[in-house]
C-alpha cells in the first residue's frame, strides 16, 4: 500500500470514528482516559526502552541538548503524562454545553451548543509526550485525531499509540479515534494535509520551517504559530529582585521551548540597578547576552546584538537585551519584532500594567509572571494541543473548549416565517 493510500484509509477511518464519538457520555470518555493513564504506568519500562532507541539515534545525529531534553521520556515525564490524562478527565466536558440562548419575539428559542471540530490532523516534532496530551484533549472534546510525529520520536510514538488504542478498545470506543502514522516519510505529511474531505483542521506544532511548509501547502484549515519570540519588559517601577527571579526563570528553566524568554527589554531608569546583577545570574547559567550599545556599557561581557537577533527564536541559552527609553519604545519593539506568542511586564505601577495588557497584541500577556506560564496545563486547561497565534478560531493555548466549535440550535412550537 502506498503512503497516500495508507493515509487516505486512516483519514476515512477517523471520519467514521468521529461520528461514533459525538454521542459519547463524559463517563465513557473519562473511563478511556483513566485506562490510558493506567497503561502508561504499567508499560513505562517498554516506553522508556523504545524512547532510548530514539534518543540513541538522536545523539548520533547530533541533536542539541535542548532537543534531546524535549525528546526524553523518563519516569518523571511518564508520571506527569499519566497525571495529565487524569487531570483532563477531571475537567468539565465542553461538548453539549450551551454558552448562550435567547428568545425571539415570535417565541423561537435560539441558542448555541458546543460540538467537536471533527477530525484533527496533528503534525508535531520531538516531544513524544505531546502524543498523549493531544490524544487526551481530542478525545475529551469528541474529536478523532491522526498524529504525525517527527522521525526522531518514531519508536516512542508508535509504542504510545498502541497503548492508547488498546485503552480505547477496552473502554468501548472506536480505536480509530486515535491513530499514530507509523512512518517517518515526509510524503505522509503531504498526504495528510491534502485530505480536505475527511480532515477538518490541521494543527502543526514544531519548528518554524515545518509550520510554514504545512501552512503553505495545506488544503485543510491550519491553526498554528510560527515561533515564540517572547519578551519581558522590566519597567522603571519594577521590583528588581522580583524581576531577576522572573527573568532568570523565563530564560534558563527550559530554554528550548516556545514560551522561553528570547528578548529582554529594560527601561533606562531601571537598567543600571538591574542589568549588571542580572547579567551575573545569567553568566552563572551559561547564558550568552547579545545587547544593544547601552547594554554593553552596563554588561561588559555582552556581545553586540545584530538586527537579526531581535526577531530571533534562539531556543538556547542566548538572550537579546535592549535598554529602552520608555514604555512606548518597548511596545514598539514588541510590535515590530514579536510573534504574538507571550509577553510580560514587570512593574509595580497598576496603570502601566493595564496599558501594557491593552496594547500588546499577543496570545498571552502577563504582569509580574514568567513567560513560561503560557502553557495549557499551567493555565488550568489540563493540557494543550498547541498555542495558536493566528487568532482564528482560537488565540493562545488550545485546550478542551478551543477544540470545539458551536452550532446554532432552534426550538420552536410550530412557528412559520411570514
Amino acid at each position: 500500500m502506498s503512503i497516500e493510500s495508507m493515509i487516505g484509509t486512516m483519514a476515512k477511518d477517523a471520519r467514521t470514528a468521529s461520528r461514533g464519538l459525538r454521542g459519547l457520555s463524559r463517563g465513557q470518555k473519562d473511563d478511556a482516559l483513566f485506562k490510558m493513564a493506567e497503561k502508561l504506568l504499567k508499560r513505562r519500562e517498554i516506553i522508556t526502552a523504545e524512547n532510548q532507541r530514539d534518543l540513541s539515534a538522536a545523539r548520533d545525529a547530533g541533536l542539541s541538548p535542548a532537543m534531546l531534553d524535549r525528546l526524553t521520556l523518563n519516569e518523571a515525564v511518564i508520571g506527569a503524562m499519566a497525571d495529565g490524562l487524569r487531570e483532563v478527565a477531571s475537567l468539565p466536558d465542553p461538548v453539549g454545553a450551551y454558552p448562550v440562548m435567547w428568545k425571539r419575539p415570535n417565541g423561537l428559542q435560539v441558542g448555541k451548543v458546543r460540538i467537536p471540530l471533527g477530525v484533527i490532523g496533528f503534525i508535531f516534532e520531538s516531544r513524544p509526550n505531546v502524543t498523549v496530551d493531544a490524544a487526551a484533549l481530542c478525545l475529551k472534546a469528541g474529536n478523532a485525531v491522526i498524529l504525525k510525529g517527527g522521525s526522531e520520536a518514531i519508536h516512542s510514538n508508535i509504542a504510545l499509540g498502541e497503548l492508547l488504542a488498546e485503552a480505547l478498545n477496552e473502554a468501548g470506543i472506536p480505536q480509530k479515534a486515535v491513530q499514530v502514522i507509523p512512518t517517518t516519510e515526509r510524503a505522509a505529511v503531504n498526504a495528510l494535509i491534502s485530505l480536505d474531505d475527511d480532515i477538518d483542521v490541521i494543527i502543526p506544532r514544531g519548528g518554524e520551517g515545518l509550520i510554514r511548509f504545512v501552512t503553505e501547502h495545506s488544503r485543510v484549515p491550519v491553526l498554528k504559530h510560527y515561533k515564540g519570540v517572547c519578551h519581558v519588559y522590566v519597567d522603571q517601577s519594577a521590583s528588581l529582585n522580583m524581576a531577576k527571579e522572573i527573568c532568570f526563570n523565563a530564560k534558563v528553566q527550559r530554554p528550548g521551548v516556545c514560551n522561553a524568554l528570547e528578548t529582554l527589554l529594560v527601561h533606562e531608569d531601571a537598567a543600571p540597578g538591574f542589568l549588571p546583577e542580572m547579567a551575573k545570574e545569567y553568566e552563572s547559567a551559561g547564558v550568552e547576552i547579545r545587547g544593544c550599545p547601552k547594554t554593553i556599557d552596563l554588561v561588559p561581557g555582552a556581545v553586540a546584538a545584530t538586527e537579526s537577533d531581535w526577531p530571533a527564536e534562539f531556543l538556547d541559552l542566548i538572550l537579546a537585551v535592549k535598554v529602552v527609553g520608555s514604555m512606548d519604545e518597548a511596545l514598539d519593539h514588541i510590535e515590530t519584532h514579536g510573534s504574538q506568542h507571550t509577553e510580560a511586564i514587570i512593574t509595580n505601577d497598576y496603570n502601566r500594567s493595564q496599558r501594557f495588557l491593552a496594547q500588546v497584541d499577543s496570545s498571552v500577556v502577563m504582569v509580574n509572571a514568567s513567560t513560561r506560564f503560557n502553557d495549557g496545563n499551567q493555565l488550568g486547561l489540563g493540557a494543550e494541543i498547541g498555542i495558536n497565534t493566528s487568532k482564528l478560531h482560537a488565540f493562545g493555548p488550545m485546550g478542551l473548549e478551543e477544540l470545539t466549535t458551536t452550532k446554532f440550535v432552534v426550538y420552536g412550537q410550530g412557528q412559520i416565517r411570514d
